[in-house]
């Protein structure tokens, strides 16, 4: 089985990134061979809008059956559920103590976008002005 998590470096004992669409890399761990199946740039990191789709895209693309991620929008986590893929939220750390943590049943499996935290309708990036979040503009 294999478990995909977002990472700010190319290995395991980089930082577990906080934002599944805008990571830099996607570290895809084989469970069953217990080794790093792919390390995949996220071409999606500076898209202009939906890096979440499009990261959860590429989930499906290489047979991920979980990802493990602090928060995800609502459109993303719609993707890997539509597509049977299980969604747990992450520990913080390194990607290595996320992987151990699953391992180890301590992860808190997410089975709707509510489970999240509040304010995700809106998008993860309209928090630090890179996503589709809605503002009133008056011209």
């Amino acid at each position: 089985m294999k478990i995909g998590l977002p990472s700010n470096g190319a290995d395991l004992l980089q930082p577990f990134s906080h934002i599944f669409g805008r990571c830099s890399y996607f570290i895809i761990y084989d469970i069953k061979e217990q080794k790093v199946d792919q390390v995949l740039p996220n071409a999606a990191q500076n898209a202009a809008g939906g890096a979440g789709i499009q990261a959860a895209q590429l989930m499906i693309d290489n047979h991920v059956k979980t990802v493990i991620a602090p928060q995800i929008g609502p459109k993303a986590w719609n993707v890997l559920n539509n597509a049977g893929i299980k969604v747990y939220t992450g520990i913080g750390g390194s990607i290595q103590q996320n992987i151990d943590a699953f391992l180890d049943e301590q992860l808190t499996e997410i089975n709707s976008v509510q489970d999240f935290n509040s304010g995700l309708e809106r998008g993860i990036g309209h928090r630090i002005n890179q996503g589709q979040g809605k503002r009133q503009r008056n011209f």
